[in-house]
Order: C-alpha cells, then structure tokens, then sequence
C-alpha cells in the first residue's frame, strides 16, 4: 500500500510504501523533485529523473520525504545534475559517520517516514541560504503552461545563466523542467477523466498525438497504461 501527505516543509510529500505494494509496482515518473528514501537500514537520494524509474530487486518497505522541485541541492549539498536519474547512497555523499547516526534515528523511530520529514526539517533548520524565490517562482510559472522564454523574461534573467540554475537545482534545464511539468499536468487532467484530447489541448501539447508520443518517451508506457495499469 502507498500512502502520502504534505509535509511541515514547504510544498514537501512524506510517503511510505508498503511491501505487499511492491508486487505491482509502478514506474516512478519524472517529476522535477528529489526524494531522501529509506529502507532497511540504508538512505538514498533519488535524483531528478527525466525518464520512467522502475525500481528492481526483491520487495521491501520504503519511506521517503519529496522535497518540492529545486529545493533538495541546498539542502542535502549536491548538485542536483550530478544525480540525473540515479538513485545514490546518501554515505557517498556524506561523511559515513553522520548517515549512521541518521540511520539509527530513522530505525529508532515507530514511523519512519515522520523520521525522515524531521531529518528534513533540520536540514532546512540549518540552512545558510534561505529558499530562492525566483526558482520556485519558476517552478509555478512552467507549471501552469507559460514559456520558458516568457517566464526568464519576468525574472529578468538571462537565457545562459537560467540554464546554469536550472541544472544545479533541478538537473535539467528550463526546457526539459517545462515538459516534465506538463507532463505531470496531463496526467492530473487525464486522472480527472478528461478526455485525452481536451488534456492535451489544455496541458500545452499541440494535439493528441504529441501529448501521446511525450508519454511514451517520458514514462515509458502509454497513457492509457498509466491510468489504468
């Protein structure tokens, strides 16, 4: 079974999945977040993803934090392109003695993933740098459909150093971050029971087709695999 709720971080998911859940598991999407995972005595950063993930090996229980997109970098010190879909043992990027004791808080704890949502909180606790306003005001603007050229144009940044930023926060840059967030507007119209020709009309693609060929590439499946597989 598969549960969520936001978090007391800003625009965060904690999530826990179940083991019986892993038998008809389906592909993590892209999303444009990062997520600090647990299980079975190991912590793990998942980066930004820019294709379906389909997690492998024998099924185990998972908890997670979701941080929103473009704020985890900051927090767990990593650039987030240095992660581009992959999944990574937080002990390589920290020193070991620190994820061990963050390991055994995690085990210690009756829920694990309320553990991991207060790791977050600290993390964001200690942070020098405060959130960045333009990226999440980024993330909000690509995320209802405008341009990429028309929302630099009202951050009043250029096109080189966009993409810098984009890569350090998100892995990507601002074109791919725009498909992966229309995308995953599609899929929350298509869930809705929008037909898929409205969906594509109203997320942004230029036809049914495109929305069509998108999904393949992006999920790996269909769309009418993904809403009812």
């Amino acid at each position: 079974m598969y549960e969520e709720r936001p978090s007391r971080l800003t625009g965060a998911v904690v999530w826990q999945r179940t083991p019986q859940d892993l038998e008809g598991v389906r592909p993590v999407l892209p999303d444009g977040c990062m997520d600090l995972l647990y299980s079975e005595g190991r912590l793990l950063v998942a980066g930004p993803d820019t294709r379906a993930y389909v997690p492998g090996g024998p099924p185990r229980a998972w908890a997670g934090i979701r941080f929103f997109p473009g704020t985890a970098p900051a927090l767990l010190g990593v650039r987030a392109h240095e992660l581009r879909d992959a999944r990574v043992e937080l002990a390589d990027l920290w020193p070991a003695a620190r994820v061990r004791r963050l390991c055994d808080r995690v085990e210690a704890a009756p829920a694990p993933a309320a553990a991991l949502e207060d790791v977050a909180l600290d993390l964001s606790a200690r942070s020098a740098a405060a959130p960045d306003p333009l990226l999440r005001h980024l993330v909000e603007s690509l995320g209802a459909g405008r341009p990429v050229a028309a929302t630099a144009t009202e951050l009043g940044i250029g096109a080189r150093q966009l993409h810098r930023r984009c890569l350090t926060a998100f892995g990507y840059g601002p074109k791919t971050l725009a498909r992966v967030l229309r995308l995953q507007r599609a899929l929350t119209l298509a869930r809705s029971g929008i037909p898929y020709a409205e969906t594509a009309a109203r997320a942004g693609y230029a036809d049914q087709p495109h929305l069509a060929r998108d999904v393949r590439e992006l999920a790996g499946r269909t769309l009418g695999e993904l809403l009812g597989g």
